[in-house]
């Protein structure tokens, strides 16, 4: 069992800068509506995302596919992990008919890992895309993949679709990743971001700060990014979801995050998307234009 370091209490209260409004208004229950009709997941939900209140609010969501049960088991995740059920072949016709009544100009789309899948549930990325495509022509597409594991034929197929972005998320500094992502592999998740810029993609990550990485592991993780043919970064603080979660070790400045933001882009970033609520799909829809 990895220890989790014991933090002091005053060092728990979360700083003014990361309060959020709760999610209300019109077009916020629009949205809950038909995520709830057409019987999706979104990571919005599942993931406790701060910015909930004002992506719904706006019209949008990151949908979650291939259900809502995890394989993997992530101290920083509030999903559920455990054995899924087989998947719902009917799933890319319900979510590109639910981004067509929401009039979505730029989807989010993501999944659990489904790592007891022989192609990780590469068709269902595949179909859901072309699907989304063909429903909305005019809809622009960020995907946001799990971890293949090594299982490369599965990638191509995840981002041959017509996509826009292809997002895959390091989460974390290398030595983190025993306690934050302990069935992922840095260099593995490094390796799946230089194959998918390879293949001619948009390429996306996220880092979570605030876990007890040291601002020169950050900065290392930038240049392994770069040199891996990373296009777009976001860097957010991380929230811990319940008390059984890896707990947070520092709060991120904003002032930091904004040295961040600039030392990412002397490193060789095209764009970074740097602050304390930024999530992965915050603000999506302006990467699509960031030069390949």
């Amino acid at each position: 069992m990895i220890e989790l370091p014991v933090i002091p209490s005053e060092r728990r209260k979360r700083p003014d800068w990361l309060r959020v409004k709760l999610p209300a208004g019109p077009e916020f229950r629009k949205v809950r509506q038909l995520v709830d009709n057409y019987k999706l997941h979104t990571i919005c939900e599942s993931g406790s995302c701060p910015n909930m209140g004002e992506c719904w609010g706006a019209g949008t969501a990151t949908f979650m596919i291939l259900g809502n049960v995890c394989t993997r088991s992530c101290s920083f995740c509030a999903v559920a992990t455990g054995r899924p059920n087989e998947y719902d072949a009917d799933e890319p016709r319900r979510v590109a008919e639910a981004i067509k009544l929401m009039q979505v100009k730029h989807a989010v789309i993501t999944s659990v890992n489904r790592d007891e899948l022989k192609d990780r549930g590469a068709e269902i990325w595949y179909q859901t895309v072309r699907q989304v495509k063909e429903n909305t022509p005019e809809t622009t597409i960020e995907t946001l993949i799990p971890d293949v594991k090594n299982n490369w034929d599965a990638l191509i197929h995840m981002i041959e679709a017509g996509q826009e972005v292809v997002s895959h998320n390091m989460e974390t500094v290398e030595r983190l990743y025993r306690s934050v992502r302990p069935q992922a592999k840095y260099a593995r998740s490094l390796e799946q971001i230089k194959r998918t810029k390879e293949f001619g993609q948009r390429t996306k990550s996220g880092i979570m700060l605030g876990l007890g990485e040291t601002q020169d592991e950050v900065f290392k993780a930038i240049d392994d990014l770069v040199e891996n043919g990373l296009d777009i970064l976001t860097l957010g603080q991380y929230l811990q979801p319940t008390k059984m979660h890896h707990e947070v070790i520092e709060w991120i400045t904003p002032e930091m995050f904004n040295n961040y933001r600039e030392e990412g882009l002397k490193r060789g970033l095209k764009y970074v998307e740097s602050g304390p609520l930024v999530r992965s799909s915050y603000h999506a829809e302006r990467h699509v234009n960031v030069p390949i």
